[in-house]
């Protein structure tokens, strides 16, 4: 037989769309072509498939190969191909049996001498292949995160001529699944490290029960950053779901991805020089932005106003809508992206505005100007905006009489609070509807006449309005109180006071 057909797995943004490669072997003068738009990494793989097989000690056929990537309109890149072609050939001209490939999946780049090298982007097409119930052939060292994917046979190898003998039936390759890595419940960093600051670990509090956005304002070195890099501390962990969502994108992404920390939620910290497209994501054949990133997890941001106003301006979309669609002549991808925002500025270009010490000399002009580098409708998409002061020698000295608490200790009273939320409306209070808002967050005649009076006084907007009944449900998650009291609602409204500029 001249023609074999193996199938394979291309990217197109967080999926894993079905490739067949076609390879035909023909009478004619020798040659090799591949069609289908295949990127320049993937016209390279014709000198690496060569090297494999013949270093294999396989015969290459002195004749007219052609392989075909089809859908011949889906772009083709990287290496990932080069396994699938080099079976493709082998199998069309007689050298392993072209029998039952149809029940087979394969990935992986070749080296010369027929080693079995790593690809990116693993995870979705595990998740393709088991729910085409095929087995898949994958490099060993990509195994590992393949294995997250349950239900599903994996072949590792780690050279073209240990699948050429599986597949012939001479020595079968067998994997031993074992049990799935959970993170580690030891934490380097705690609560407990921050002394004082009551009144911001109690938003931290809310902000984690119910995945609300978090704006802090404070001079520096009032321990803005230290709060922020500690919220994971407290947050829940992924369910398997969310877990496989956010380890696709982190798959397919240059960075890779860690299996044994795949059920934390992710926390990404990107630099204020960070760019629009780092930040959303780009690129001609388009990849995950930071936001993608902390997809189910958290997305901290200091010193807010120092990035471009064009770059922050970019997550309006995102902090609505929870993905980011990517736009170019060719294609375009979507990515999720509903991640929580945790930012941090300062309140003036010096950065001593309202500090007992008396240091700041900014004018009300310049103050102005700083903050409107931060627009109003980001801001109005950002639930709790509060104060971080500074605190006194002697709590930092001592800390609380009591003793700091830890994050365990609030973990446990948000991972409640989160349940309560579940067990409602199946999402964090955050993400719920205005539909579902107007069902599940009711006020008393009371409530409603004081959140009235707070959007008069405060001319808040209508977003606002919702935010506020969320963040007060949340609150009221963390009370185990069924019903929404004016206690939790004035608290809640508290935390809007960044939109009155005071």
């Amino acid at each position: 037989m001249t023609l074999a057909v193996i199938y394979s797995r291309g990217r197109s943004g967080i999926e894993a769309p079905l490739v067949t490669v076609e390879v035909h072997v023909a009478n004619g003068l020798p040659a090799m072509n591949i069609v289908g738009l295949p990127e320049t990494a993937v016209k390279e793989s014709k000198d690496r498939v060569r090297g494999a097989i013949l270093n294999s000690r396989f015969e290459f056929p002195a004749q007219r190969i052609t392989v075909n990537l089809a859908p011949a309109d889906l772009p083709k890149e990287g290496g990932r191909f080069d396994l699938a072609i080099a079976l493709g050939i082998l199998a069309a001209s007689g050298q392993i049996p072209n029998t039952n490939l149809d029940q087979y999946e394969c990935v992986g780049e070749l080296s010369l001498g027929g080693e079995l090298r790593p690809i990116n982007g693993v995870l979705p097409i595990a998740i393709e292949a088991r729910k085409n119930h095929r087995k898949l052939i994958l490099p060993k060292e990509n195994v590992a995160e393949a294995a997250l994917v349950k239900d599903i046979e994996l072949i590792p190898s780690v050279h073209l001529l240990e699948i050429c003998a599986h597949l012939a039936g001479r020595q079968l390759i067998q994997y031993e699944y074992s049990e799935i890595v959970q993170p580690s419940s030891d934490l380097e960093i705690d609560f407990a490290d921050v002394h004082g600051q009551y009144h911001v670990k109690r938003a931290f509090e809310v902000a984690a029960a119910g995945a609300h956005n978090l704006l802090m304002l404070g001079p520096p070195g009032t321990g803005k950053s230290m709060l922020a890099v500690r919220l994971p501390t407290i947050l829940p962990q992924l369910t398997e779901r969310q877990a496989q969502e956010t380890a696709a994108i982190a798959s397919i992404s240059d960075q890779g991805l860690n299996v044994a920390n795949w059920l934390k939620p992710p926390y990404r910290a990107p630099h204020h020089t960070a760019s629009a497209p780092a930040l959303v994501g780009g690129g001609s054949n388009p990849k995950p932005g930071e936001i993608s990133l902390a997809h189910n997890g958290t997305l901290f941001l200091d010193e807010l106003p120092e990035f471009d106003r064009k770059v922050l301006e970019v997550l309006r979309e995102p902090l609505e809508t929870g993905h980011i669609t990517i736009s170019r002549a060719a294609r375009q991808v979507d990515f999720p992206a509903r991640f929580q925002l945790i930012a941090a500025m300062n309140p003036c270009p010096c950065g001593y505005l309202g500090d007992a010490s008396g240091r700041c000399h900014c004018t009300s002009e310049q103050v102005i100007r700083y903050r409107a580098r931060v627009s109003g409708p980001l801001l109005d998409r950002i639930d709790m905006h509060l104060d971080v002061p500074r605190i006194s020698h002697e709590v930092l000295r001592k800390g609380s009489p009591q003793g700091e608490e830890t994050s365990a200790s609030i973990r446990a009273r948000v991972v409640a609070a989160r349940n309560r939320a579940l067990a409602r409306s199946g999402k964090a209070n955050s993400a719920l509807t205005a539909k579902e808002v107007k069902q599940l967050c009711l006020l008393t005649e009371q409530g409603h006449q004081l959140l009235e009076q707070a959007m008069e006084k405060f001319g808040l907007s209508h977003r606002a309005y919702h935010r506020i009944l969320k963040l007060a449900r949340t609150i009221a998650d963390l009370a185990e109180s069924e019903n929404i009291e004016v206690s939790h609602l004035s608290e809640a409204i508290g935390y809007r006071k960044l939109d009155r500029r005071s």
